[in-house]
């Protein structure tokens, strides 16, 4: 599939450590009735047998209702299960590499925090770019800040979409409008909620007006 801007109004990473449902797959389902638009499943301490059996189970959920499924970092993970495609951070695979091996259909995502690294992704066949962070982000304390006036430059030296991650709520979002990315992706301002549901529909209406 060719991923497209529609797809990226509300990206949503999971993330096991900070999500209160007891059931995984049901919290992902319930992010996308919430107004999720793309899913990245991001599993850090399983195996690749164990990741691509959890793809599996998500691919079903997020194909029902005609959401992608992107898997972090792991390419060949993402290949055999059967997932729309991949985000890889500045220091995995080269997106290069993966466009060669995985094709044209299939969706390569690719962090970039300055200008040269979101050139040198879209010149590698990259589809869309995450930059950040563009706020604190409790799940990744160490990652390095990106100001709105970056995130505008980054967004606008590409032809490819982009999406702004780090510590994004429904309390800060309006202060990153208009900076040319065209969403936003999350993790426990979606998957941190008491209610995931109604987390996803606050953060969609904040930034749309709609969800």
């Amino acid at each position: 599939m060719n991923i497209e801007k529609k797809d990226l109004l509300l990206y949503a990473v999971t993330d096991r450590n900070c999500m209160k449902a007891k059931d995984f797959e049901t919290a992902v389902e319930h992010a996308i009735l919430g107004g999720v638009t793309c899913v990245q499943l991001r599993e850090k301490n399983i195996s690749e047998d164990e990741l691509i059996e959890e793809a599996g189970r998500l691919l079903k959920i997020c194909h029902k209702y005609n959401v992608p499924l992107i898997i972090n970092d792991d390419y060949k993970a993402a290949l055999k299960c059967g997932a729309d495609g991949v985000h890889v951070g500045i220091e995995d695979s080269p997106v290069s590499e993966i466009r060669r091996i995985a094709g044209d259909n299939f969706v390569i995502g690719a962090t970039a925090k300055t200008v040269e690294q979101a050139k040198i992704a879209e010149e590698s066949g990259a589809d869309y770019l995450g930059v950040g962070a563009v706020f604190p982000s409790p799940t990744k304390k160490n990652a390095i800040r990106i100001t709105p006036e970056k995130l505008s430059e980054i967004c606008g030296c590409v032809n490819i979409p982009a999406v702004a991650i780090g510590g994004i709520t429904v309390g800060n979002v309006d202060s990153i409008k208009g900076c040319g990315h065209c969403g936003i992706a999350v993790v426990s301002a979606v998957f941190g909620a008491d209610d995931i549901k109604k987390a996803a529909e606050e953060l969609r209406k904040a930034v749309y007006g709609t969800i």
